[in-house]
C-alpha cells in the first residue's frame, strides 16, 4: 500500500478522534436543575404515593397475610405443625408499609 494513503488515513483518524473527544459543558448546574424539579414536583409525588401506592401495597400484603394464615391453619390441622415464618414475614412487611408514610419522606 502507498505510504501517502496510510499517512492520510492516520491523519483522518487522529482528526476524528480529537474532534469526537471534545467535552460538552452545560451552562447551568445539573444538580440545581434536578433539585428545583424535585422541589416543584415533591408534593404531587407525595400525594400520589401516599394515596395510591401505599394503600395498594397494603391491600396486597393484607390479602397475602390472611391467605397465608388460612393455609397455615389448614396445614396445621393436616400435619399438626404450624409454620410461623411466612405469616410473620408478611405481618412485618404489612406493619412496615402501613407506617412508612409517617417517616419515608423525611428519609427521602
Amino acid at each position: 500500500m502507498n505510504k501517502g494513503k496510510i499517512l492520510s488515513c492516520i491523519c483522518i483518524m487522529l482528526f476524528l478522534i480529537v474532534f469526537m473527544s471534545i467535552c460538552a459543558f452545560a451552562d447551568t448546574s445539573v444538580a440545581g436543575a434536578v433539585e428545583s424539579t424535585w422541589n416543584q414536583a415533591k408534593t404531587q409525588v407525595q400525594q400520589v404515593v401516599n394515596n395510591v401506592v401505599f394503600p395498594v401495597v397494603d391491600m396486597i400484603l393484607a390479602i397475602l397475610f390472611f391467605v397465608k394464615v388460612g393455609t397455615s391453619y389448614f396445614e396445621y390441622r393436616k400435619h399438626g405443625q404450624f409454620e410461623f415464618a411466612a405469616p410473620c414475614i408478611l405481618f412485618a412487611c404489612l406493619i412496615f408499609t402501613l407506617t412508612a408514610p409517617l417517616y419515608i419522606w423525611s428519609i427521602v
